[in-house]
């Protein structure tokens, strides 16, 4: 998978880990770019981009966020990619969604810090 994809990625999952909304338009804005440049099969991931570029609050944010995770897990298990060295997929049970993210412990990004630690790595 495309560093220009993930990278803009884990910062937005950072971002609403923290209940924070800083960089998440600039960084779905990037993300756009980068998909963009993969062509046809990245379209949902372009799309969930733009859509998520779009957000104004952090739910709407978490919510275009778990679609954007779907939309490059989907493209990733399509074309049987696996997961750079030191990204880990998680998932949240709460909401069915998967994440990307670095860090060694679960950092939920669609509760933030409410629920930080809900989820599991797959």
């Amino acid at each position: 998978m495309s560093r220009a994809v993930l990278d803009p990625y884990l910062k937005i999952q950072a971002a609403l880990a923290d209940d924070s909304m800083e960089g998440v338009k600039a960084n779905a804005g990037n993300v756009v770019t980068a998909a963009t440049a993969l062509g046809a099969p990245a379209m949902k991931i372009d799309t969930a981009a733009v859509q998520l570029a779009a957000a104004t609050e952090i739910g709407d944010a978490r919510s275009k966020f778990g679609t954007l995770s779907e939309a490059i897990d989907a493209y990733m298990t399509g074309l049987k990619l696996k997961a750079p060295e030191g990204l880990k997929v998680a998932v949240c049970p709460m909401v069915h969604k998967p994440w990307m993210q670095a860090e060694a412990d679960i950092r939920n990004p669609y509760y933030g810090k409410s629920m930080q630690t809900c989820g599991n790595f797959r």
